[in-house]
Parts: structure tokens; C-alpha cells; sequence
């Protein structure tokens, strides 16, 4: 097999194959380009006035597909995962140019937000440390903090991981890689001169680098794309700028973007708010609200007393902050935790007041003004120290006060080590009637008190029932954790479902036994009891993220209570939120369940989401330009963009003024409400804007055309917040008609079923891709890879063969319509009528599958196997003795090309143009029409395959038997004959069988009285004959196979017939060297069934439409 690995000079007769096929890709890629033919337009104005009709009427008469992908984030080249999810929007513009639609597939470059600004100020940074060359660099394992000289603040982002990829899930491998640990490394491995690197210090830069070389990866890719309609997002393009400005403006005023106070994830370091793509590690994670409850201490432990008696400071009340999820469960606190070997900090918070937390807590409180910090946020952490620092066990026995506990007197600090530093406050306050966690700790704590160093009786506080529960009664925890045998506070896993049954069962069906909410369902006087807390000033709001969150700039993130501009999703706007939910549920197609299900849990989850920042690139706020519009809020609808964006300007910076002749600064809001239908034309607009009428119906013509959007494709990742956020504001911007009408999302690519990263060296760019397999075998390979959301799987060995399969294909295109020996006149032999039903068969078959956007099946039924169907024509002609018919071969050779040109456009324009000798480009030719499929020829060719494999099986089997000395086995050397036993009749327990079968069956339905259906069965007895056949006829129904197939099974021509046509094929395929046909019936009617044993055995188990099959030697 040929390699694709290029090699020295030497080796270049490997690569000869595939080199031939990149040639053709490289001439054909040129042609499409000079012949413009992905520049896709609406009709226009001339072909329909407009008015004439309407818009539905003029999609009828000019069928149209407009599809995207996410566009591609610059800060970095596309890697073959981008390519897997661009092929999917690829091969779906490809088919539906063939379905006789106008397809447009479009393509922007994303630069909005923090990620190429960082890059480039770690250059900066890098810059000053080591030199515009970075000569200074040594390749050493100290880590330098870069920017970081004095120990102070640091004045730029720090080096953190590789952000080089367009998701910021997938730049955490290169940060484990020591060989990339600074950005000028990084850039030095996507191909950048260590000469040219100190130019991408300047953001701008990377907007001018990047996309020429996306465009030519995606070209050399072959792919359909409009680029006339490419733009850079930011105030970097005017006219994107101007249509991100309106789109702003009018969200506000539908009043969809508020101000307010809220928690969000917020980056110290960045000073602003850090959401999901401005993240290197935690997208997805979001504030945790606690209520944080003030044990003010009443005793100190003797150490904790001769700590803090030295802090001349702390004079006043000190207080053990607790972080809680359940304020209801208050009143039966019977002690607290701490972690004794957690180094805890006193923080003075004014007013004579202390807070006893972790450092990590009291970093993020000062962003919620609970400690005071001054006019600004704090930048460093080292803006807040605390007074003095105490370790866990120096506070165990310390006795607190527990507001609303029944314990008036106390309750003691105990110490447990599964108290987490990274998770709430490192003070867990304990309820053991109500968690099980808690009821385990203290019996273990109660058991062991000499071991752990306490008192006993301090973890032996009574109990008291406050929480009344239907499933385990008014002592949940107790009860619970019995009732699982739990017995250890190791026992974690079974903890953990414990903890989450109990939630569960008390927050919703549990009601207060205790306290001024005595009788009430806690889930209605969970807040009640919160703010009762926060009233009396024993507790007060607390949130941190729920997990971990490094931003770009490689700042570890805290939850920060700030004003800020923010896009109202969620529960917040009902109507809005239900209306999203009801249109994914009832009309939006998502292509599988795990994506509905995975965009109705993000509808449902999302919160009200900052669309606001302080630092990176973008377009300033209309009414605030202090901040840039969020990178996930600008990319919303910028689908809409495309449709006009080649009429307003001729480059993808809007520095050249497009074919409208139309001037940004002229692009007001009045025009962009018009072009998007939310107004009429009238001549206030005209006179404000400066804008023709002609150019202003024609932008609106466009948009009129191209909308809705048909499919929109992403990677799985991005489903829960750029999709959700993409539907949302569809739904708040356009009329319902208008709304995208699918979202088809993919898994990520595996390598050779390994995760790809940069930092095993297990990695494939596309541009590297298509240098090593060529595009067309790079696209199977993709197609291949898999099509549901599961992670997919590129095989390097997939792709490798197909450069063999498909120049060999080409070979004998081009060989076979050279043959003048191929048969002419009439093509009516059995073979020739098999053949092309198969064909319209696997043509029809893949026509399915692209429709249903599942190109693994497509490739399989449109290559692999119309290559197979192929094989076996020419096979059984070639035994027959008769040659292949050309108009067959022809058809075939169009089929194949016209079938595979969404996928590998390239071989099919070849084979099309230079084999066919057509006229026109295949990217211009139509799905081929075929006649409906005969059931009687797709019966047949399955009733001869089956029959030649059982042959074969048989054969192989006698071999090994003969080979092991069993009997019953064949002398290979010895001329073998096949007997074949053909039945004219079902057997009795067949026909029974089938009865019963279609006795409960629904064709309405199309279900079956399964139960019935297994009861009647059993009785037959003979299960191991009857439940294969029946799985058989059972299999066939619920495929929706037409009950007169399956009952009739019906053949072309007698069954006798078929196989004496056979014969030839069976003798070659099989290497037998004699074919009996013998009527089942008669035989064994004379046979003596103990001297045939073996033969009758056999022949028993023939039916009409499966004939037996026997071996055995013949005698010289």
C-alpha cells in the first residue's frame, strides 16, 4: 500500500499515487476559483420585482440552502478537528447544490475578546525579558514569571498554557508541554519565523496574519465557500462594527440588556468580568451561592487564646464563617468542622469585627464587599493579608455561638479532614439529623474522641428532629445512612448518594418541624430562613465559583458581586426563556436526541450572562464605550451579517467599499432595521443614511432570501453557551419564520483513537492533513470519523487506504472506457439487472443519509459498496463468460462520480470533465433520478450472496475439521461438489411461525404485542430453528418492508432458475468443481436417512428462498 508520509527525495516513487491526486485536486481548486463557483447570490430584483410575490413563493420557485459552522476563533491555525466540523457544513452545501438548491456557505474570522489580546501581551512581556529575538532565552527548567520582576503586581498577563486553539477547552495540553511554556514558543510551532514573532506583540497583527492562512487551508481543503462574504469581527471592520452597535441598541431597548448588581466568575488580575471563552481552564463553571453563616466564638481553645493574644489588633468579636447550601437546616447544629491541617486566616472587616475563613474565601469576599478594600477592586492578592494566620487544629474545641441552633449554650469547633481548602469557607457548620456526611463525622469523631484529641460529649450533642420527611422520617440521617450500612466517613461514594437522596427528598417534600416555619414545606421557606439570618446580621450572601476558573491571562478567578451591563436570559424573562424551550422542543431540528437534550438543560440552566468588558478587542458598548461587547455576545447573528456582508464591502476589514457603494459610517441603525425586515422603507431613512433605494431593497433582498438559516453546525462544546446564546437572540430579534431551522453539532476528533494533543505529539493540523492524504482522502476519512455526538475517530489508516482506493478507481475509469470489449445491444442478463438495481438501491440509500446529514452511512452506501456491487457484477459476468455491458459500466461510472462529489469533489470533477468527457463542472450537476428499486431483484442478489457465503462458510469449515483430523472434513486436495437443496414449501413450524408473527403485529403502529408474541413462540417449541427466523420476519416489519416481501420473499425468477444461473459464479467464487441442484422434497422422499445421514440432516433444513447447502468430495 502506498505511503503518504512524503520522505527524502528517494522515496518519492511511494507517494507517486497520491501526489497524482493532489494534482488534480490543485487544478480543479483553480478552476472552481476562476469560474466563481461558490459566489452564491439571492435573485435578483430584476429576475423578481420586488413585491411580486412572496417570500415563501420565491424560495419555491428558487430553493435555497444556507448553512455555517461557529467561525474560527484567530489565534491560531485550523487543526483537523475544525476540519471534521467544517466538513459537516461542507457536505451539506454540497448536497444540496445537487438537490437543485442555491447554496451559500459562508465564512468569518472571530476576534472578539481577551484570547489573541493575551497572546500578545505575553509577547510583550516575553519581548522585555528575552529580547525582540528572544536570544536571552535559555532552555532551562527554572520557571521565570514573566513581567514579574519585583515580586509585585505583575504589569502583564502571565504565561499560563497554550491558547493557540480556536476552543478554550482544547489550549490546557500545551500548558502541560515544558517545550511550550512561553507564547514565542508557541508561535515558533505554528510555523511563525522566530524573526516575525515580536510583530504578533501587536493584537492587530494576528487579525492580519491569520485568515489568509485559514483561507488557503480550507481551499486547498476544497471547500464550497462564499468568501466575498468573509469579515473580521471588532471595531476592526466598521460595517461588522456598526451592525454589532444596532444589534446592542436594540436589545437594550427591548429592554433584554439591564444593569444591575449580580455575581459573575471576574478576573482580579484583568480587572473584569472572565466568561466562557476568555477562559484557558473551567468554561462552564459559574457562581455558587452560599449563605454564609457568623459562629461567634465565645471561648477560644487555649492554643487559638495564646495565638490571637499576641495580635494586638484583634479586639473585638471574632467570628467562624460557614458556608452553607441549606440555611433551613440551622436549628439543629450541634458542632462545626475544620480541616486541622488547613492554614486559616483572621481578616478584620471593620466595626471591631473578624472573620476566621480561608484565604482563598476571604479573596473572593473581598470582591463582594464584605472586607474593605477601598474605591478600586484588588488586583493582587496581595492587596488583602490577613492580620495573623491560625491552622485548623489550633481552633478545634473552641466554643461557638450557632445562630438559631437549639443549643443555646455553644456548640464546639471538631475537626474533620474532608473539610476542602477549595470549596466554601474551610468551615462546614454540622447538622447530623439531616446529613449524612455530618452523623458519620460525629458518631466517628464520638468513637475515636481520645484518637482525635477531644472531649467526648463535644460531638454527643442531642439531635433534634427538625425536618419532617415521607421516606425517612424527622431524623433523615440517622435513618438513611442505616438503612445503606454506612458505617465509615470514608465509605465516600455511598456518602455522596446518600447526600443527594436526602437533598432531594427534604427540599421538596420535606416540611419544618421547628422554629417561627414550624409546619411549612422547606422549599418554601428556604429563603425565608436565609434572609431572617442576613436580617439579624448572623449571616450574609456568599458566592465563589463552582469549581475552577483560570482566565487567559492565567489569572486563578474569583466571584465578584459588580455592576454590569448583562444579557437578561434564563428564568429572569420567562416568556423569553419559554419561547426558546418551545422552539427547540416542537420545531427546531437538532439532528439527535443528546443535542435537544443538551440545548434544553442549557435553556434551562442559563443565568443572566455579562456581556460587557474592560480589556481584549471588540466594539465599545453604544451607550457605555468604556467596555467592549463580550466575545459570546457578539456572535449571535452574525449569520444575518452574510447575507449582506459582500455588498457592503470588497474585503474582509470593510477598508474597500463593496458593490453597493455604500460607506459605513452611512450603515446607521434606521438601515439595519429596515435591511432585517423590523421596518418599512421610508424616505426619512433614504435622507439620513445617504443610501440609494436600490441598494438599500437589495441588502433587504438578500437578507429576505437567505433567511432562515437553514443549519447551523458546531462542536459539541459550544452547544451550551455560543448555540444557546445564537438561539436567543434570534428568537428576541427576528420573527418566528425567521428563526434557525436546525443546529446539528459534532463530537470532538480523535487521532487514531487517541485524544489529539499537542503535548503527546499525537496531532493533525488540516494543513498537515491534506499535505499527507490530499483533500479528497482527508475528506473521507472525516466523513468516516463518525457523525453522532460521541467523540469521532479520524484513522490515519482510513485515510491512507483511500489514496490507494481512489487512484486505483480513477485507473480503471479511465481503463475500462477505453475497452472495446465490453458488451453492447440489449442488457438484460440476470447480472445486468442485479447490478443496476443495486445501484439505484445504494444511490437512493445514500441520498437518505445525506439528507439525514449522516456521511458515515453515505460513504458506505455511495463508495464502499457501489464499489462492492461493482466488484461482484464484474465477478459474476466474468464467470458467466459474457463481458461486462458498457451502458452499464458508463451508468455506473456517472453514479459514482455523481453520488461522491459532496465528499470528494475533486476525484468526481475529474472522473466527470476528463473521463466522461462533460461539458460542464460536477458542482453544477444534479442528484440523479432514478426508477423505484424492483424488491424482486433485491431479493435475489440477497438470496445469491447468501447462498455463495454459505458455500463458503461450509467450505471453511470442512477445511478446518480435515485440517484437525475430525470427521466430517473434506480432503482439500480432492475436487469437492456442491449440493444444493432447494424446497418448494415453508416447513409446518415455519408456516406456524410466520402466523403468529403477523398475528401480532400492528401494522398501524407498526408495533408488535411483544408479550404475546413470546408467550406463542415458546409453545412451538424447536426454539433454536424458530426465534432466528422469526427475528428475521420480526426485523423485516419493523424496517416498514412491505408485508407482501416479507411473507412472499419473492424472486425474480424461479428459485431453480437462479441458481443454475449461478452455478458458474458459485464454481469460481467458491473454487468448487461441481454444482448439483437437487428438489429437497423428492430427495429425501427416496432417501434412506440413516446411510444419508449427513446429506438428509441437510437437506432438512431447506426452505423456499434458502436453499441447503452440502460438500463433499467427488470420487476419480
Amino acid at each position: 500500500m502506498e505511503t503518504a508520509d512524503s520522505g527524502p527525495p528517494g522515496l518519492a516513487a511511494k507517494t507517486e499515487k497520491r501526489d497524482a491526486l493532489i494534482r488534480i485536486e490543485k487544478q480543479y481548486q483553480a478552476k472552481w476559483k476562476a469560474d466563481r463557483l461558490f459566489e452564491v447570490d439571492a435573485p435578483t430584483l430584476d429576475e423578481i420585482p420586488r413585491g411580486s410575490i412572496e417570500t415563501a413563493a420565491m424560495h419555491e420557485l428558487h430553493p435555497k440552502f444556507f448553512g455555517t459552522m461557529a467561525y474560527p476563533y484567530l489565534n491560531g491555525t485550523m487543526h483537523a478537528g475544525h476540519g471534521f466540523t467544517a466538513s459537516k457544513a461542507e457536505f451539506a452545501t454540497g448536497f444540496a447544490r445537487m438537490r437543485g438548491k442555491r447554496a451559500l456557505f459562508p465564512l468569518g474570522f472571530h476576534c472578539t475578546g481577551m484570547p489573541i489580546k493575551a497572546c500578545a501581551d505575553k509577547l510583550a512581556a516575553e519581548i522585555e525579558l528575552f529580547g525582540s529575538n528572544f536570544k536571552r532565552y535559555q532552555d532551562d527548567n527554572e520557571v521565570v514569571n514573566v513581567g514579574d520582576k519585583s515580586g509585585g503586581e505583575t504589569p502583564a498577563p502571565s504565561v499560563r498554557e497554550d491558547v493557540t486553539k480556536f476552543k478554550s477547552k482544547k489550549s490546557k495540553a500545551a500548558g502541560k508541554n515544558p517545550k511550550l511554556k512561553y507564547q514565542f514558543q508557541i508561535m515558533l510551532a505554528l510555523g511563525i519565523p522566530r524573526e516575525d514573532i515580536c510583530l504578533f506583540a501587536d493584537a492587530d497583527h494576528w487579525l492580519q496574519h491569520f485568515p489568509p492562512v485559514v483561507i488557503q487551508d480550507l481551499d486547498d481543503f476544497g471547500a464550497r465557500i462564499d468568501w466575498r462574504r468573509q469579515f473580521v469581527t471588532t471595531d476592526a471592520n466598521p460595517y461588522y462594527d456598526s451592525f454589532i452597535r444596532w444589534q446592542m441598541n436594540r436589545l437594550r431597548q427591548m429592554d433584554k440588556i439591564q444593569y444591575g448588581h449580580r455575581y459573575t466568575i471576574y478576573s482580579p488580575k484583568d480587572d473584569q468580568p472572565c466568561m466562557d471563552h476568555d477562559r484557558t481552564e473551567g468554561e462552564g463553571v459559574s457562581p455558587q451561592e452560599y449563605t454564609a453563616v457568623k459562629l461567634e466564638i465565645k471561648q477560644l481553645s487555649p492554643e487559638a487564646t495564646d495565638l490571637l493574644h499576641g495580635v494586638a489588633t484583634v479586639q473585638g468579636k471574632i467570628f467562624l464563617v460557614a458556608a452553607t447550601l441549606r440555611p433551613e437546616t440551622v436549628y439543629g447544629q450541634t458542632c462545626c468542622f475544620v480541616n486541622p491541617s488547613i492554614e486559616y486566616g483572621v481578616f478584620d472587616v471593620s466595626n471591631g469585627h473578624y472573620y476566621i475563613t480561608t484565604k482563598r474565601a476571604a479573596w473572593n469576599m473581598a470582591f463582594q464587599g464584605i472586607y474593605p478594600v477601598g474605591d478600586r477592586l484588588p488586583r493582587h492578592a496581595s492587596a488583602l493579608q490577613p492580620l495573623c494566620s491560625i491552622a485548623g487544629s489550633a481552633l478545634v474545641g473552641t466554643l461557638v455561638n450557632a445562630p438559631l441552633s437549639v443549643h443555646k449554650d455553644g456548640v464546639r469547633v471538631l475537626p474533620l479532614d474532608t473539610v476542602l481548602v477549595s470549596k466554601g469557607t474551610g468551615v462546614v457548620m454540622s447538622v447530623p439529623s439531616d446529613s449524612p456526611d455530618d452523623y458519620v463525622a460525629v458518631t466517628d469523631l464520638a468513637m475515636k474522641a481520645k484518637r482525635y484529641g477531644i472531649e467526648k460529649d463535644w460531638a454527643e450533642l442531642e439531635s433534634i428532629p427538625i425536618i419532617e420527611t415521607p421516606a425517612y422520617g424527622n431524623l433523615s440521617a440517622p435513618t438513611l445512612v442505616n438503612e445503606m450500612k454506612i458505617t465509615s466517613p470514608r465509605d465516600v461514594s455511598r456518602l455522596a448518594i446518600a447526600k443527594d437522596l436526602l437533598y432531594k427528598e427534604g427540599h421538596y417534600k420535606g416540611k419544618m418541624l421547628v422554629g417561627e416555619f414550624a409546619g411549612q414545606s422547606v422549599s418554601s421557606v428556604k429563603d425565608k430562613i436565609r434572609d431572617k439570618l442576613i436580617d439579624r446580621g448572623d449571616a450574609f450572601p456568599y458566592a465563589e465559583p463552582d469549581g475552577s476558573v483560570v482566565s487567559r491571562s492565567g489569572d486563578e478567578c474569583v466571584v465578584a458581586y459588580i455592576g454590569q451591563w448583562f444579557l437578561n436570559y434564563g428564568s429572569n424573562d420567562h416568556d423569553w426563556q419559554q419561547q426558546v424551550l418551545g422552539y427547540i422542543t416542537d420545531e427546531m431540528e437538532s439532528f439527535s436526541a443528546e443535542t435537544k437534550n443538551q440545548l434544553l438543560a442549557a435553556v434551562q440552566w442559563l443565568n443572566q450572562w455579562a456581556c460587557a468588558r474592560s480589556y481584549g478587542l471588540g466594539s465599545k458598548l453604544p451607550w457605555d464605550p468604556a467596555f467592549l461587547v463580550e466575545s459570546l455576545s457578539d456572535s449571535t447573528i452574525y449569520q444575518a451579517y452574510y447575507t449582506v456582508a459582500h455588498l457592503l464591502h470588497a474585503d474582509r476589514f470593510g477598508k474597500k467599499v463593496g458593490v453597493a457603494n455604500i460607506t459605513p459610517d452611512r450603515m446607521i441603525d434606521e438601515v439595519w432595521d429596515y435591511v432585517f425586515g423590523h421596518t418599512d422603507l421610508d424616505a426619512n431613512v433614504e435622507e439620513k443614511s445617504g443610501i440609494p433605494r436600490p441598494a438599500l431593497h437589495a441588502m433587504r433582498r438578500e437578507f429576505e432570501y437567505w433567511y432562515p438559516l437553514d443549519m447551523s453546525v458546531t462542536g459539541k462544546d459550544l452547544v451550551p453557551n455560543h448555540i444557546v446564546f445564537f438561539l436567543y437572540i434570534h428568537v428576541a430579534m427576528f420573527p418566528r419564520r425567521l428563526w434557525p431551522k436546525s443546529v446539528r453539532s459534532n463530537g470532538h476528533l480523535l487521532l487514531n483513537g487517541k485524544k489529539m494533543s499537542k503535548s503527546t505529539g499525537n496531532f493533525l493540523t488540516l494543513k498537515d492533513a491534506i499535505e499527507r492524504f490530499g483533500a479528497d482522502a482527508t475528506r473521507i476519512a472525516l466523513a468516516d470519523a463518525g457523525d453522532a455526538v460521541e467523540d469521532a475517530n479520524f484513522d490515519e489508516r482510513v485515510a491512507n487506504s483511500n489514496i490507494l482506493r481512489l487512484f486505483n478507481l480513477k485507473e480503471w475509469c479511465e481503463d475500462v472506457t477505453r475497452d472495446e470489449h465490453l458488451r453492447t445491444g440489449p442488457a438484460d442478463h440476470l447480472w445486468d439487472k442485479l447490478f443496476e438495481n443495486e445501484m439505484n438501491v445504494l444511490v437512493q440509500d445514500a441520498m437518505g443519509q445525506y439528507e439525514k446529514t449522516n456521511y458515515k452511512f453515505a460513504v458506505r452506501s455511495a463508495f464502499y459498496d457501489l464499489i462492492h456491487s461493482r466488484d461482484f457484477y464484474r465477478e459474476a459476468v466474468t464467470a458467466a463468460g459474457i463481458s461486462m455491458h458498457k451502458d452499464l459500466v458508463q451508468r455506473y461510472i456517472e453514479l459514482q462520480a455523481l453520488v461522491m462529489a459532496p465528499i470528494i469533489p475533486h476525484w468526481a470533477d475529474f472522473v466527470w470533465s476528463e473521463v466522461l468527457k462533460k461539458s460542464t463542472s460536477i458542482q453544477t450537476e444534479s442528484w440523479p433520478s432514478l426508477p423505484e428499486q424492483s424488491l424482486a431483484l433485491t431479493n435475489t442478489l440477497a438470496y445469491i450472496r447468501t447462498v455463495c457465503s454459505n458455500i463458503n462458510s461450509i467450505n471453511a469449515l470442512q477445511k478446518k475439521r480435515m485440517a484437525k483430523g475430525r470427521v466430517g472434513g473434506l480432503d482439500s486436495t480432492a475436487p469437492k461438489r456442491a449440493i444444493l437443496f432447494v424446497a418448494e414449501r415453508r416447513p409446518e413450524w415455519q408456516e406456524r411461525s410466520l402466523e403468529i408473527v403477523l398475528e401480532t403485529w400492528s401494522a398501524q403502529t407498526k408495533t408488535f404485542d411483544e408479550k404475546e408474541l413470546n408467550m406463542k413462540i415458546a409453545k412451538l417449541g424447536e426454539l433454536k430453528k424458530v426465534k432466528p427466523f422469526v427475528q428475521e420476519v420480526r426485523s423485516r416489519l419493523l424496517a416498514d418492508e412491505a408485508m407482501s416481501a416479507v411473507v412472499e420473499n419473492k424472486l425474480w425468477l424461479p428459485e431453480v432458475t437462479i441458481i443454475k444461473l449461478m452455478i458458474p459464479l458459485i464454481m469460481k467464487a467458491s473454487r468448487i468443481d461441481d454444482v448439483v441442484v437437487i428438489m429437497a422434497e423428492e430427495w429425501k422422499a427416496g432417501a434412506d436417512p440413516e446411510k444419508d445421514k449427513y446429506k438428509f440432516a441437510a437437506a432438512d433444513l431447506a426452505v423456499p428462498g434458502h436453499p441447503a447447502s452440502y460438500l463433499e468430495t467427488i470420487s476419480v
